[in-house]
């Protein structure tokens, strides 16, 4: 399969709709043949090509994903993942989130090959991270989906406004403001996430 980009207006997003659903090798096989883009994929089958972040959130970014990791190392039930990861989904969808985090026990049922490419589940624990150009309504749509395909726990991080929301599954969201940390619960219980650096900024 081959797409064209289209011109990209700075800080939008933007939607390739396919004249029939992508599969996951031709995904892949897109993701391989633009490395620079950020790309995810609609249940439908549609592409949609993410802007880059900026700096501060990279920034915090990067303090979610530190954090998370050193803890991941010290329990040692799970993997944490970065950014940078696309996940499949039981919908069809593949996203990225910020931040997440995998039992070991569920990433040992995958083959090497599947480990190697995009991981074909959901991760237990994720995290998003509203940048300036998301909206928040479809930041809160993704949050819900995560959780109807399986995530067990999700916090989207809004930081300009010192929010996050807290998604479970069979619940309503729950806000907390200006709180200076979160405890992680269900699968990442044990890992608290310091909000200090990441409300500051750069």
């Amino acid at each position: 399969m081959q797409v064209v980009l289209p011109d990209i207006e700075m800080f939008t997003a933007a939607r390739i709709e396919t004249e029939r659903p992508v599969s996951d090798d031709e995904f892949w096989e897109f993701c391989a043949a633009n490395p620079d883009s950020h790309v995810e994929r609609e249940p439908n089958g549609d592409i949609v090509i993410m802007p880059p972040a900026g700096g501060e959130t990279g920034h915090r970014n990067m303090e979610i994903s530190y954090q998370l990791t050193r803890w991941s190392h010290t329990d040692g039930r799970g993997a944490a993942f970065d950014s940078s990861t696309n996940f499949i989904l039981p919908n069809g969808a593949a996203r990225s989130p910020d931040a997440a985090w995998i039992m070991r026990n569920r990433l040992a049922r995958l083959t090497k090959q599947q480990k190697q490419r995009f991981l074909p589940l959901c991760p237990d624990f994720i995290v998003e991270l509203r940048s300036p150009s998301d909206r928040l309504p479809r930041l809160k749509a993704k949050m819900e989906e995560w959780i109807e395909n399986g995530a067990q726990l999700g916090w989207l991080i809004d930081a300009d406004h010192r929010t996050i929301h807290v998604y479970r599954p069979g619940a309503s969201p729950e806000e907390l403001v200006n709180v200076d940390s979160i405890a992680g619960e269900g699968p990442v219980a044990g890992f608290v996430l310091e909000l200090v650096k990441i409300w500051e900024g750069l």
